[in-house]
Parts: C-alpha cells; sequence; structure tokens
C-alpha cells in the first residue's frame, strides 16, 4: 500500500453563522458537544489508517452548513490540497441534483410524475437506437418518471453488465426496487424531449446558477483547471480528473465541497424547491427488501432493514432513524467515493472522497460524528476498512518496445454497445485507451497485441484479421473479459 501524507487544509468555512467571528457549537445527533479538534482528528486518523487520499467534510444544522473543511491531497505528485473549491466528480450525486431539476418542473407543471413517458417523446422509445433493444416488449409503455427516479424501472444498473449487453425490463415496472442508472438517463432524455433543452443547460440555468452553485457543471469547464482533484485508486494511483464533455444526468455532474453542501442545504431549508416538492420527492415509492443494494437485479432479501423503514423516494434513499426520517445519497465511480446523509429537522452530513478507498471510512466517520443513526452499511456494502481484506498483490509486467507502424493497426473505435465506446489512439509511441468522453489512459505494451494500464490494474488484447489491422478490442477489467467490436 502507498503511504500518503496527510495534510489538513487551513479552511474553516462558518456558512450557517449570522456573523462572522460567532460560530455555533457543535453538537452530535443526541445533543452531545462534539469539537472541531476531535473532527479533525478523526479524519486525519482514518484517512491515514485507510489510506484515502483527500475527504471533504460538511455538517448541518436546521438546515445550514455549520462545519466546512477538507483534509489531505487532490494531487499528490504536486502535493497540492484539497480545497473546499476543488472540482471533483460527483458521480452518484448527480441523480440526487437531477431529481430536484425534475421536481422543479413538476412544481412549475412542465412535466408529470405519473404520465407514461413514451406520451412525451415524440417517437415510440424503441426507435431511439439506444433503446431498439426494447423493441417487443410493450412493458415500456407502463413506465414513468416516478418509477424512473424510484429505481422500479426493471432495468439493470448498465447494460454493459449484462451477458448480451442488450437492454431489457427485467420484471414488471413499478413492482420493485433496482438501481439503475439506465432509467435515469431514459428520465434525461424525457426531460429533454419536453423542455427541447440539453441536460447541461438545464441544470445550469435552473439549479447550479439560481443556488450560486458556481463550480458545478454537468459538463467540464475551463474555469475547473485552476483547482480541481484528481481521483486515485485503491493502490494509490491517479485517475486524473473526469473531463466530461457530455451530460449524463446519472454521473456526470462535476461539484466541488462548498457547492453541493449549500445544494443540500437548499433541500433542507426549502428553497428552490417548495415545501410540497420536497415533500413529494421524499416521499416513499417502494420499500427495499433486497440483501444489498449491488448487483442491483439480485433477488436475495432480507428483513434486515424493516425496522428503520428502507425504502427509496425520488432520487434519493430513505430510512427512519432514532432522529427522525433521513434521506441519503451515495456516490461511487473509480476514485470517488461520496455519502450525503441527512435529516428531516435539517441536521446532516456530508462526505466527498477524491479515493476509491474511500467508503472504508464511512461507518467510523459517521458514527464519530453524529452518532448512531441506524444507517444501513452492511445493506451499501460500506465494510470499515480495518475489515476489508487485504489488496491483492499487484500483477508485475514486463513491457516490450512496439513500433509506430503496429500502434497504428490498432487505432480505431471498438464497441461493448450502443452506449459503451472504446477510442484507441496514438501519440508517437504511446496507445491511449479512452472509454466514451471520459480521460484517456496510457497502455504500455507487454506483445504486439497485449497492452496494460499505466494507472490501474486493466489489460486489453486486440484480435488481429489477417493483414495485422485489429477487428477486435477485448477488456480484461475485474476478471471479466469484455469483447468489443471494431467499428467501419
Amino acid at each position: 500500500m502507498l503511504a500518503r501524507p496527510i495534510l489538513v487544509t487551513l479552511t474553516f468555512l462558518l456558512l450557517s453563522l449570522p456573523a462572522l467571528g460567532e460560530q455555533r457549537a457543535l453538537e452530535r445527533l443526541d445533543g452531545s458537544p462534539i469539537e472541531p479538534a476531535f473532527i479533525d482528528r478523526t479524519v486525519g486518523e482514518l484517512m491515514q489508517a485507510a489510506h484515502v487520499t483527500g475527504i471533504g467534510i460538511a455538517l448541518f444544522h436546521a438546515g445550514r452548513v455549520c462545519f466546512l473543511r477538507t483534509y489531505g491531497l487532490r494531487d499528490t505528485e504536486k502535493g497540492l490540497p484539497l480545497t473546499p473549491g476543488s472540482v471533483i466528480t460527483a458521480a452518484s450525486l448527480s441523480k440526487a441534483a437531477f431529481a430536484s431539476l425534475v421536481m422543479l418542473l413538476v412544481q412549475g407543471g412542465t412535466i408529470d410524475l405519473d404520465r407514461p413517458i413514451y406520451q412525451y417523446l415524440p417517437k415510440p422509445l424503441p426507435q431511439y437506437p439506444r433503446y431498439s433493444d426494447l423493441a417487443g416488449d410493450d412493458r415500456y409503455l407502463k413506465l414513468t418518471l416516478r418509477m424512473l427516479l424510484s429505481h422500479t424501472s426493471g432495468f439493470p444498473n448498465w447494460r454493459a453488465f449484462e451477458q448480451d449487453r442488450k437492454l431489457r425490463i427485467h420484471f414488471e415496472p413499478g413492482t420493485r426496487y433496482a438501481y439503475s442508472g439506465e432509467g435515469i438517463d431514459l428520465a434525461q432524455l424525457v426531460v429533454e424531449a419536453v423542455t427541447r433543452r440539453s441536460i447541461a443547460d438545464l441544470m445550469a440555468e435552473e439549479l447550479f446558477q439560481p443556488l450560486h452553485m458556481t463550480r458545478t457543471s454537468m459538463v467540464w469547464q475551463a474555469r475547473f483547471e485552476s483547482d480541481f482533484a484528481n481521483g486515485y485508486d485503491e493502490y494509490g494511483r491517479s485517475l486524473g480528473p473526469e473531463r466530461r464533455a457530455t451530460a449524463d444526468a446519472a454521473g456526470s455532474m462535476q461539484t466541488t465541497l462548498d457547492d453541493y453542501a449549500v445544494f443540500l442545504s437548499a433541500i433542507m431549508r426549502r428553497q428552490l424547491l417548495g415545501k410540497h416538492a420536497v415533500g413529494r420527492m421524499l416521499s416513499p415509492q417502494i420499500r427495499i427488501h433486497s440483501l444489498h443494494e449491488f448487483p442491483s437485479l439480485s433477488n436475495a432479501t432480507t428483513a434486515a432493514n424493516d425496522g428503520i423503514q428502507l425504502r427509496y423516494g425520488l432520487g434519493w434513499g430513505l430510512y427512519s432513524s432514532p432522529y427522525g426520517k433521513a434521506f441519503f445519497k451515495e456516490g461511487h465511480d473509480e476514485g470517488w467515493r461520496h455519502l450525503a446523509l441527512c435529516f428531516i429537522d435539517g441536521d446532516g452530513l456530508l462526505i466527498l472522497t477524491n479515493s476509491s478507498n474511500g467508503e472504508g471510512v464511512f461507518k467510523p466517520l459517521v458514527d464519530a460524528i453524529l452518532g448512531a443513526t441506524s444507517f444501513p452499511f452492511d445493506w451499501e456494502g460500506y465494510t470499515p476498512y480495518d475489515q476489508l481484506p487485504a489488496l491483492p498483490k499487484l500483477k508485475e509486467h514486463k513491457a516490450v518496445s512496439v513500433s509506430h507502424q503496429e500502434l497504428a493497426r490498432l487505432v480505431g473505435r471498438y464497441a461493448l454497445s450502443t452506449d459503451v465506446v472504446m477510442s484507441v489512439t496514438i501519440d508517437g509511441d504511446h496507445l491511449f485507451v479512452q472509454e466514451n468522453d471520459e480521460t484517456k489512459q496510457e497502455y504500455q505494451a507487454q506483445s504486439t497485441t497485449d497492452f496494460y494500464s499505466t494507472t490501474s490494474s486493466d489489460e486489453c488484447t486486440f484480435k488481429l484479421r489477417d493483414d495485422g489491422r485489429a477487428q477486435a478490442l477485448v477488456m480484461h477489467v475485474d476478471g471479466r473479459d469484455l469483447e468489443m467490436r471494431r467499428l467501419p
């Protein structure tokens, strides 16, 4: 495991105070006092023990930010500290923001949660190339925005996880919970069709700008270059930032600790979204009996969370805590692990990390800072860092030299499915692989057809035609071999 310096940035924003210089005493949910120095010490010790690169913490009381600090680094190579204004990938925290936008449209009468979505589209859903797999399954006619936002559509999380990479409805829409990024992306299509505006523009104009979230966007902005965080994998290898060029309601949002804290505060204080709209968004839509949140389509069930009434609302998870009703949203992407946990009376905690090890500190942090919340850590799969198995030893590779001419035969675009395309490019004698519009990654040759990532444990193999040009790309990721055909 790579050692990392722990640096606490000297930032303490008193955003909730009526006058600067006067600080409200911090308290846990049970009313016991908690000192900022205790939070600093706890975060620092956990970061070092769990090998987390950087963490941002925001605490809320009565719906307002009462504590906000960042710890650790946004760039380990340059030694740059993570700041409250450092732009990070929000991952699935994007979904909660998108759900709030939908509720703004519902509040304004632009869209109806229960109207079948096909009625909003100018052509049948299967006529859209991305949804052609649904031809012949009329259950898509039953889909509503309520189902898509409550993860009851019947879709998988992502079609790329399916054996044949095709999108299908696995159960009667509306009858059970199964987390689905596909459902959120379909909701994005509907919203863009109804408003005739891009989701990037809608989110900026209707949500980010009114709340003065000045360093938040659904796509990368040039202004972010002044202060952004790299994501880091479990071994401490930099994955870089995610300079997304295409807006994705399910996970492309770039934000900061400052800005997302403002967003959560606005939800708790019914700012922008009124009391009725927030109430509808945070009202239970479906009871959750799944053993774990992932894999989302598993049929394993449990009654372990019946006591806390674990349910899903519209874009948010819900449960009953000893301190009242709570709502939450997590973010999980390579190099990014986040958790927002809020209570109906306005208390809450936001944790943002730029490390794939981040989830290992969620339970000890929540327990130390908020107290006994009854949060469903096991259902989420949040195993504390000191209970995780040791990381496997990194595979050793032997790099070889491959000529520019041999690399040129591999250049092209390779499709796993209609929505996952890998672009292979070269720069001199260096080969790069890029998924959709995410950050491209360099791959080092270990033969003329076999390559390994210089920043992760992923590997790939090219299958060649008789003339030596590549006809397929096989990505070796997390023990799976994903073969992709070369596009013309």
